[in-house]
């Protein structure tokens, strides 16, 4: 006869009592009188009645938005289902309200074997972002465009993307291990405007030069316009001709403005592995996107103002987006 298995883990008894996702079951007994007897009931709950469970991740976050919420749901079925219509949003304002933080407070710990380590605060994480976004915006990124990073997970790539979205535009990323026919097989089904990349990085004690991939990835986008190098291997002047520095693009005047979309606008675009053919397209939009991390990352992973999160990854993976 098999032994019966062995419990690993159970969570403390008290774990509704101080955790987040108990807080917001506690808010939905008196916000909307739906009390539940354990997860099992409430996540029953959540997948039958999406229109109401995704309008109390809205409310409990206190997601803003320029225009009033009328109705979560609109249609039934995937084919016709349209959420939260007419509302108009920008993931990367909520990705910089940082509630319950100072603007002295550091936000970012980037650490790296190759790299001093770098810190930045609330403040400087948000005049970083304003200050690419008008670099971005002074190079004709607007809403729609596309914007193309090729680029290591460093706190510029975090930027860049923050401003990307700011702006409306829309971001896609590969990680510069990927050789040039990876890059532009993801690349040239979107069109970017913009790339930004880094000139090369260090894999232990060995050097890595991109310089010559990102000149001809470059050669084989005709829809770009203008190449951002983030000097992450060599100091120095910009070595890919008709680029210009990181430097160059953050030293515009902040632009303080962040353009509100509606809540399906694109905001990511995210590629299969291509092991099956061509890799392929996976659009995320603003709303979609930003209610997911909210439940995600607060109800799930129990993450707040007081916790930090440590998260290994390349730009070429979803779990860099999550």
């Amino acid at each position: 006869m098999a032994a019966s298995p062995r419990v690993q883990w159970r969570p403390d008894p008290d774990a509704r009592a101080h955790s987040r996702m108990g807080h917001w079951l506690t808010w939905l007994q008196g916000e909307h009188q739906l009390a539940f007897d354990d997860y099992d009931a409430a996540w029953n709950w959540s997948t039958s009645d999406l229109g109401t469970f995704w309008r109390s991740i809205w409310d409990y976050f206190d997601v803003r938005s320029g225009t009033p919420v009328s109705h979560a749901l609109e249609g039934e079925g995937i084919a016709d289902a349209r959420w939260f219509p007419g509302v108009e949003i920008n993931y990367a304002e909520h990705a910089l309200r940082l509630d319950g933080r100072a603007d002295s407070d550091v936000i970012v710990m980037a650490r790296s074997q190759t790299r001093e380590p770098l810190s930045l605060s609330v403040r400087q994480l948000r005049e970083e972002v304003a200050r690419a976004r008008a670099g971005l915006a002074a190079l004709g990124v607007g809403p729609g465009d596309r914007v193309a990073g090729y680029v290591s997970n460093i706190p510029e790539a975090l930027i860049a993307f923050l401003a990307t979205a700011g702006l409306g535009a829309i971001w896609s990323s590969c990680s510069p291990e990927l050789g040039v026919r990876s890059v532009v097989e993801r690349f040239e089904q979107i069109e970017p405007k913009v790339l930004v990349t880094v000139d090369g990085y260090r894999y232990g004690r060995k050097a890595i030069d991109r310089n010559e991939e990102v000149a001809a990835i470059t050669a084989a986008l005709p829809s770009l316009r203008q190449v951002v190098v983030i000097p992450h291997l060599h100091d120095g002047p910009v070595r890919i001709e008709g680029a210009m520095s990181w430097t160059e693009l953050v030293s515009q005047e902040p632009s303080e403005a962040v353009c509100r979309v509606p809540f399906d606008h694109p905001l990511a675009i995210l590629f299969s592995s291509g092991t099956t053919g061509p890799p392929k397209a996976i659009v995320h939009g603003h709303g979609g996107l930003l209610l997911e991390h909210l439940k995600l990352l607060g109800l799930h992973t129990d993450l707040g103002p007081d916790d930090r999160f440590f998260w290994l990854t390349t730009t070429s993976w979803m779990m860099w987006n999550y």
